[in-house]
């Protein structure tokens, strides 16, 4: 499965950006699919994922701020992400896996996105 990440910018804080990834592969709707960021200076963490059930979870830092999507006619997952504040600056990463169980775990998701930089400026 290749990803293809995309809708990053440079936005203030308090405004909204929406993230999406493509995705080529047959079997779409089987994936579970993730996002992740990782700050400068800091290790990628768990973001947001949706399950190929549609089930969601989010870490709790973005809870009610963020809401992940998917639709798999179009092979694609979204990240709309609200109430920007500037420690949401990082670049994001899409991911897919197959039977994906810890939906929060990096080690679930075999398939990477190359990232997108969403900047939140004070």
């Amino acid at each position: 499965v290749q990803l293809q990440a995309s809708g990053g910018g440079l936005v203030q804080a308090g405004g909204s950006l929406r993230l999406s990834c493509a995705a080529s592969a047959s079997s779409f709707s089987t994936y579970g699919l993730g996002w992740f960021r990782q700050a400068p200076g800091k290790e990628r963490e768990f973001v947001a994922a949706i399950g190929w059930n549609g089930y969601t979870y989010y870490a709790d830092s973005v809870k009610g701020r963020f809401t992940v999507s998917r639709d798999n006619a179009k092979n694609t997952v979204s990240l709309q992400m609200n109430s920007l504040k500037p420690e949401d600056t990082a670049v994001y990463y899409c991911a897919a896996g197959r039977f994906v169980s810890a939906m929060s775990t990096q080690a679930s998701y075999r398939n990477w996105g190359q990232g997108t930089l969403v900047t939140v400026s004070s």
